[in-house]
C-alpha cells in the first residue's frame, strides 16, 4: 500500500476506533508527516549496513519499511544540523511512528513490525513544577471580580476550576454546562449535595472530580451573570466556558487568561496551564492525600505516573528539614 494512503488509513482508524481528540490527531499527523518526508529524502541503510537500492526516496510503499528506517530516523532527530530535538520530543515522535508501524503490521502490510525494537533516547527526569499554596492564592486573587464584567467572572471561574480539579486545559475548555452537577445519593448521605464535575480525559475516559466551595461559587456566579451574556452573541452551544463571540473558549484563549492572571499577581515563576495541574497534585499530597486517590483525580492510567509528585514533596520535606533542624547539616 502507498505510504501516504497507509498513514491516512491509520489516522482514520485511531480517530474512529480510539476516539482520540483533534489535538492528539493533529500531533500524530504532524509526526508522521515528518517521518514520511524524511523517508523521501534521507539515505537510509538496511540492517546489514548496505545502502538500500534506490535510496530512501524509493520508499513509497509501507511494505518496504524496515527497522533501519525507524532507527535512523531517531538518530536523525537527535543530530539534526538545524537543531536536534530534545529526548522527550524524540520519544513523542517515535511513539507516533511505532503506533503506525504496529498498525501496519497488524493489517498485514508488513511481515514484522519494524518499530517494536527501536527505543528512544533516555530523557532526564524532570520533576513537575508546582507553585506554592501562597503563590496560587495570589494568582487566584489577582482576578478582580466585577459583578457586571462577564469576562472577569468567566476568568475567575476558569482559574478556580483548574486548581480545584487538576484538569488539563483541553479538558476544562471541553466541559459542557451539564458536566457540572451536584451529587444526590441516598446510599451515600455524606456525599449528598457534593458539587462535582465530570471530566472527559484522554481516550474519552470520564472521571468525576469534586469541586471545592470557592470553585463552585465562582462557577455559579459565572453561569448566572456572565455566560448568558456570551451565549447571546453566538449560536447555541452546551459549552461551559464561552468566548467573546459566544463560541466555546479556545485553548489559546484560556492560556492567555492564565498568563494575564500570573502577570497581575506578579509571579516570577513561569505559569502554564499544567502548573495548575502540578500544583493541584502536589498540594493534595502535601496535605496527606493518598497517591492512588490523586491518581484517580488526575485520570492517570498508572499510579507510576502519579508517583513522580511524591518525589516533589519528598524534595520539599528534605529542604525544609535541612533548613530548619539545628543538626541537619554542619
Amino acid at each position: 500500500m502507498p505510504l501516504d494512503r497507509a498513514t491516512e488509513t491509520y489516522l482514520r482508524h485511531v480517530a474512529i476506533e480510539r476516539g482520540l481528540s483533534q489535538h492528539t490527531l493533529s500531533a500524530y499527523r504532524r509526526d508522521l508527516a515528518v517521518f514520511t518526508s524524511w523517508l523521501a529524502t534521507a539515505p537510509v541503510v538496511d540492517s546489514d549496513g548496505a545502502d538500500r537500492a534506490g535510496g530512501a526516496s524509493a520508499i513509497d510503499d509501507v511494505g518496504r519499511l524496515a527497522r533501519a528506517d525507524v532507527s535512523e530516523f531517531v538518530t536523525h532527530l537527535a543530530t539534526k544540523p538545524d537543531g536536534p530535538l530534545a529526548p522527550r520530543s524524540i520519544a513523542r515522535m517515535l511513539s507516533s511512528v511505532r503506533s503506525f508501524t504496529a498498525f501496519a503490521a497488524g493489517e498485514g502490510w508488513l511481515p514484522l513490525d519494524p518499530g517494536t525494537a527501536v527505543r528512544p533516547p533516555k530523557a532526564p527526569m524532570r520533576l513537575p513544577k508546582a507553585i506554592s499554596v501562597e503563590d496560587m492564592e495570589r494568582l487566584l486573587g489577582a482576578v478582580s471580580v466585577d459583578a457586571d464584567d462577564p469576562v472577569q467572572l468567566r476568568d475567575k471561574a476558569l482559574l478556580e476550576l483548574l486548581y480545584a480539579t487538576g484538569a488539563r486545559i483541553s479538558e476544562a475548555v471541553g466541559l459542557s454546562v451539564d458536566d457540572v452537577t451536584t451529587l444526590s445519593d441516598d446510599s451515600a448521605p455524606d456525599a449528598d449535595g457534593l458539587a462535582v464535575v465530570k471530566v472527559t480525559g484522554k481516550g474519552n475516559k470520564q472521571r468525576v472530580v469534586p469541586l471545592g466551595s470557592f470553585a463552585r461559587a465562582a462557577i455559579d456566579a459565572y453561569l448566572v451573570r456572565a455566560r448568558p451574556v456570551f451565549a447571546a452573541r453566538g449560536a447555541s452551544t452546551p459549552a461551559l466556558f464561552l468566548g467573546a463571540r459566544g463560541a466555546r473558549l479556545s485553548r489559546q484563549s484560556a492560556w492567555l487568561v492564565i498568563q494575564s492572571a500570573a502577570e497581575a499577581a506578579g509571579l516570577e515563576a513561569h505559569v502554564s496551564p499544567h502548573t495548575f495541574r502540578h500544583s493541584f497534585a502536589t498540594h493534595l499530597l502535601e496535605g496527606g492525600a493518598d497517591v492512588r486517590v490523586v491518581q484517580e483525580l488526575l485520570g492517570h492510567a498508572s499510579v507510576a505516573t502519579t508517583q513522580i509528585y511524591t518525589m516533589v514533596t519528598a524534595d520539599m520535606l528534605r529542604d525544609v528539614y535541612q533548613t530548619a533542624h539545628p543538626r541537619a547539616r554542619r
